[in-house]
């Protein structure tokens, strides 16, 4: 009920765009996580060329978010937002109507270079409309996404009862709905000029030392995430020996977020520099992967879930919230799509090391070894931010009701 109470004192946009979330999410999960086993099993491919059909799609969106977050400051979020989505409506598209190498290729760029756009002009769009309550608007973004994330996952399963096609259609038909609703709905800002070109944008972004070190001391954060799909997963199936254990992972988060992250978001906002609670909520996410290093079982993969999850409620809203604040508001979405592209290319690398100890870890009986990598990866992020924090090196922000009361 509170969650509710706070979403209708949001504009009609922000609202929208929260639906927008929760619809992108079940779009995307309904249908990415089994393209892997249609390419094979459906159409014969070869693993090799299946990587190449799914790296395409994944380095079309990290690679172009810079484009994604120039395009918003230039053009204006909202036309970037449903220029992403209509996209992403033909790509998911052409996977269900298409068979062969150039159509899936075609398919994998477009839904990656939908991505790119709407993600970064999303957030800029967000920030920009929620004015001083970012914080709890990113919150909210956070339960919409984490639902969507549970529920495509589900949906996809059921579709895929009937064929992969009919879940392909279904997910474009989620994104064509999306689209035609940002297109009535969204309103239209007057977009002000940054008075430079866009290499001169890029330029003055990258030579921000300290948002540079920020989004490379947020590798932790990425890379952890990720391993929702990845490792968590993995444990859940090893300790229940059942295929569909990773869906409690998920479930567990969902239910969590829904009852926890506005609380936490509004508690933490009225008690200090929000980049402190980014490095708590970093160490959580770290700490999180210590109970499947030294016990077992679900009960301990489950812990871990619930606690990473809880690190992501602490300090995802306030990364989102202080992104804006490194530079001039006619750069937001430039700072986005910088910013997740540092930090995607970072975490891809993350990846590969947790990939690489879940390699060496079983084949040298060292089952602990992925899970002390993570807590590493997380401690460290932590580390780097409150390094930072120290320095002076970010933008101080508290909330100004706390201020205009101790004043």
């Amino acid at each position: 009920m509170r969650t509710w109470h706070e979403i209708r004192r949001f504009p009609l946009a922000v609202r929208l765009l929260l639906v927008n979330q929760l619809g992108v999410n079940t779009g995307f999960y309904l249908l990415i996580p089994y393209l892997a086993t249609h390419l094979t099993e459906n159409l014969g491919l070869s693993a090799a060329v299946v990587g190449i059909v799914l790296g395409v799609r994944n380095l079309s969106q990290q690679g172009l978010f810079i484009i994604g977050g120039s395009a918003s400051d230039r053009l204006g979020a909202r036309g970037v937002i449903i220029a992403g989505c209509a996209l992403r409506t033909l790509g998911f598209a052409l996977f269900a109507l298409g068979d062969g190498l150039a159509v899936l290729l075609a398919a994998s760029v477009l839904s990656g270079l939908a991505g790119a756009l709407f993600n970064p002009a999303v957030r800029a769009y967000l920030a920009q409309e929620a004015g001083e309550r970012k914080a709890e608007a990113f919150a909210l973004f956070n339960v919409f996404a984490t639902t969507g994330a549970l529920i495509g996952p589900l949906l996809g399963s059921a579709l895929l009862l009937v064929d992969f096609r009919t879940s392909a259609l279904t997910a474009a038909g989620i994104f064509a709905v999306l689209t035609v609703a940002q297109a009535l709905v969204l309103p239209a800002r007057k977009v002000e000029p940054s008075g430079g070109g866009v290499l001169g944008d890029w330029r003055e972004v990258l030579g921000n030392r300290a948002f540079v070190a920020f989004s490379l001391a947020m590798v932790g954060m990425f890379t952890l995430e990720n391993q929702l799909y990845l490792l968590l997963p993995d444990g859940a199936r090893e300790a229940t020996g059942w295929d569909g254990a990773a869906g409690i992972v998920f479930l567990v988060g969902t239910v969590a977020n829904l009852a926890l992250q506005l609380r936490i978001t509004k508690r933490l906002k009225s008690r200090g520099n929000r980049a402190r609670w980014i490095a708590v909520g970093l160490a959580v996410m770290g700490l999180a992967f210590l109970p499947p290093a030294f016990a077992a079982g679900v009960v301990p993969v489950l812990a871990s879930a619930l606690l990473l999850y809880l690190g992501i409620m602490i300090a995802s809203p306030f990364v989102m919230e202080l992104i804006p604040r490194f530079g001039r508001p006619e750069l937001t979405g430039t700072y986005f799509g910088i910013f997740y592209v540092v930090s995607g290319v970072a975490a891809a690398l993350g990846n590969t090391a947790v990939g690489w100890a879940m390699d060496t870890g079983e084949s040298g009986g060292h089952t602990w070894l992925p899970w002390v990598c993570c807590a590493l990866f997380g401690l460290a992020s932590a580390g780097g931010v409150a390094w930072l924090y120290r320095r002076g090196a970010l933008p101080v922000h508290t909330d100004p009701v706390r201020e205009r009361s101790s004043a």
